[in-house]
């Protein structure tokens, strides 16, 4: 997903007798037609991982990346029946993709590429967008024609597509992160297209890590941030077409799609940033609730254990208003 979370850098000021902080390894490089940003403590080690960070995401997006025709996604894509699994991403997306389709009640559904296409935001852009062109896309999209297994995935309909531009960035950062973990990492905080997680603190800093979430007024040459968020150990997301649209005929159209109507959402709801134990889970949520619109968000957020949110949204006047559910709360900032 076209994601709106940029970092924000905490000052530090010492008191009593000033100790050097220790200073952060930062690694930095492109990944899933984004950028990635990793800051992590390592001393007295030092351990530069860039080269087994870039290893990693590499083999990600050779299972994932539907920009890539060699990717096991996109060869299941294009295959009419499914293809085996050589690694073992995929199968760990789609498990965690399918728990919380059912969880959103369908509001998250990664078979929705077709529809994406349509609309002129994925890999292969058509022209279907007629009211019958649509109808006819929903008829092949829905998980309860995917079938899959450690090893393999299948589909009953030829024409069924995954994409997994909702979720599959988390969860690249889930990879980076428990690699790193791995590694007896303590302090860090990963950051890949906007979406990443934090554990420990900004030693260089003494503070704890802080994102700054963008206002929906911000425009690609002027961006500004509406609220900052103290993080603990947390994952983070947000989801919002502030940038993210084409415009149709004159009419603007984000790149989020309601798997119900085949159509891209039209509703108050300007982003959603969501908070879990993992950013897989945090990005997929944040998909559905800008597929879900302000009520049934708000709603559903109030009801989900381990998840916080955190929404912009604008009023009958057209005048931005926010909730945060109580989780979050109390480390939010606004401006």
């Amino acid at each position: 997903m076209f994601s709106i979370l940029t970092f924000v850098l905490a000052s530090f000021f010492a008191s009593g007798i000033e100790k050097i902080p220790p200073e952060a390894i930062v690694l930095e490089g492109r990944t899933m037609g984004t950028s990635y940003k990793v800051i992590y403590f390592d001393d007295p080690l030092r351990r530069n991982f860039q080269n087994a960070v870039d290893s990693l995401l590499i083999r990600v997006n050779k299972a994932i990346n539907t920009y890539d025709s060699t990717s096991e996604i996109s060869q299941f894509n294009s295959n009419e029946k499914g293809v085996c699994l050589r690694l073992p991403y995929l199968y760990e997306l789609l498990k965690k993709a399918t728990k919380i389709h059912k969880l959103s009640g369908g509001a998250f559904d990664p078979t929705v590429m077709p529809l994406v296409n349509a609309w002129g935001f994925g890999p292969k852009e058509t022209t279907s967008r007629s009211a019958r062109d649509i109808d006819s896309l929903r008829r092949f999209t829905g998980l309860d024609k995917i079938k899959f297994a450690r090893k393999r995935i299948s589909k009953s309909d030829p024409r069924t597509q995954l994409d997994m531009g909702g979720i599959g960035q988390g969860y690249g950062a889930d990879v980076v992160f428990e690699f790193l973990k791995s590694q007896g990492i303590e302090h860090m905080l990963v950051e890949l297209g906007g979406e990443g997680i934090a554990l420990g603190r900004n030693l260089s800093k003494n503070k704890a890590w802080t994102i700054g979430i963008l206002d929906p007024n911000s425009t690609t040459d002027h961006q500004f941030f509406k609220a900052y968020v103290e993080l603990g150990q947390q994952a983070f997301t947000t989801s919002g077409n502030y940038f993210n649209y084409k415009i149709i005929n004159g009419r603007k159209f984000g790149h989020t799609i309601d798997p119900a109507t085949g159509y891209p959402v039209q509703h108050s709801l300007l982003s959603a940033s969501v908070f879990a134990n993992d950013c897989t889970t945090a990005d997929a949520w944040a998909t559905a609730f800008m597929v879900m619109g302000t009520e049934k968000a708000i709603g559903k957020a109030k009801t989900l254990r381990g998840i916080d949110a955190f929404f912009i949204y604008s009023n009958n006047e057209g005048a931005l208003q926010t909730f945060a559910t109580p989780g979050i709360k109390n480390q939010i900032t606004l401006e």
